[in-house]
């Protein structure tokens, strides 16, 4: 293993439309919770040597500066790699001096905002209050601290949202010039504020119209599209999250938060209580040679790379084609091979889940 994932559950405030594990603040809370994540870590790590590290949540941002720094004491409990690329999660009410001030003193080189749209009422149906001209001061204010790999987080599909504001939204994210952006169509999640009143999504054709608008349109600013979400700039693909589409083990630290370690992926409780009773793993499971297999497929040919037929090979000593029915779909041009990699066709990547259904 040598990626980490650490969960922060607290949030100030509550969006709308999140699905994952999260709570109101509450400051008698957070201590216990960073006392049963010591002992989880104590529990599960075994002195491996880390080069990636990722602090999401919740909002890792709203804790006080002292529980930052106990959250630090921590992470310092881990072998971190002399080149770790370390991404923290931030709210952007939550970028002052004083976090940026805190984070510059830690090996944090990579910031993810929580940034999302401009437009006011997508903002106000997200539950969320920022506009263009907070997130550029505090992003000039980021770059100041010398954090110059910045990634922001794009939603789109808002019911009512028109073409017409995507492309604004997409004008005035380009302007601020992250090194990386992730977009998220808007899924309606049953345990939501949103799910709850019973909103519904767009349609399927608009969802389909704003994704490729977003793929042209960041094409055309030298953002590689590397993942089918994921965009960045020539040398920023996020490390961590490649680990997962390569489908290699890593740790999952905290409440909600799943780990693949020694052949078994495992879910964390998404109770407190439980966690703070050290009754930390919800369910798991030992993974056989064929749901690895899988598991490679689905994860990999996320990547606009795919994967790597020697790689597979090498890994499984199978061939790849002799495990999936990959021929009738090379033929029918939803898969493409190039240069020794499988990957799906890029004019077809917004249908990819057709495409894995056939082959699995």
């Amino acid at each position: 293993m040598e990626s980490v994932y650490i969960h922060i559950p607290f949030c100030q405030n509550i969006c709308s439309y999140c699905d994952f594990c999260k709570v109101l603040m509450h400051g008698p809370w957070v201590t216990k919770y960073l006392n049963a994540l010591v002992n989880e870590i104590k529990d599960k790590y075994h002195d491996e040597l880390i080069k990636t590290i990722y602090i999401g949540g919740g909002t890792p941002s709203a804790l006080s500066e002292k529980d930052l720094k106990y959250l630090f004491d921590i992470i310092g409990k881990l072998k971190l790699a002399d080149q770790v690329e370390f991404t923290f999660e931030c709210n952007v009410n939550d970028l002052t001096e004083n976090l940026l001030k805190l984070l510059s003193n830690y090996p944090v080189n990579r910031l993810s905002i929580g940034v999302q749209s401009f437009n006011s009422k997508k903002l106000a149906f997200m539950e969320r209050n920022h506009t263009f001209k907070d997130v550029s001061e505090k992003l000039a204010l980021v770059r100041q601290y010398h954090f110059n790999n910045i990634n922001l987080d794009l939603i789109y599909g808002i019911p009512g949202e028109t073409i017409k504001d995507l492309k604004k939204d997409l004008r005035l994210f380009l302007k601020l010039k992250p090194e990386h952006i992730s977009t998220y169509s808007l899924i309606v999640e049953d345990n939501t504020k949103i799910g709850i009143a019973c909103v519904n999504p767009i349609s399927e054709d608009l969802d389909r119209q704003m994704y490729d608008t977003i793929c042209r349109k960041l094409a055309t600013k030298k953002y590689l599209h590397y993942e089918v979400s994921n965009f960045a700039k020539k040398g920023y693909a996020a490390k961590h999250n490649l680990n997962y589409w390569h489908n290699l083990e890593y740790y999952g630290f905290g409440v909600g938060a799943h780990g693949y370690t020694f052949g078994v992926r495992y879910e964390n409780t998404r109770s407190l209580t439980d966690y703070f009773q050290g009754k930390y793993v919800l369910k798991e499971e030992m993974l056989s040679k064929a749901t690895i297999m899988e598991n490679e497929l689905l994860l990999g040919l996320r990547k606009s790379e795919g994967i790597n037929l020697k790689a597979f090979f090498d890994k499984f000593e199978l061939n790849m084609q002799e495990v999936f029915p990959i021929k009738p779909l090379l033929k029918s041009k939803d898969l493409i091979y190039k240069n020794g990699n499988i990957f799906i066709n890029p004019e077809r990547l917004y249908i990819m889940n057709e495409i894995l259904i056939k082959m699995i």
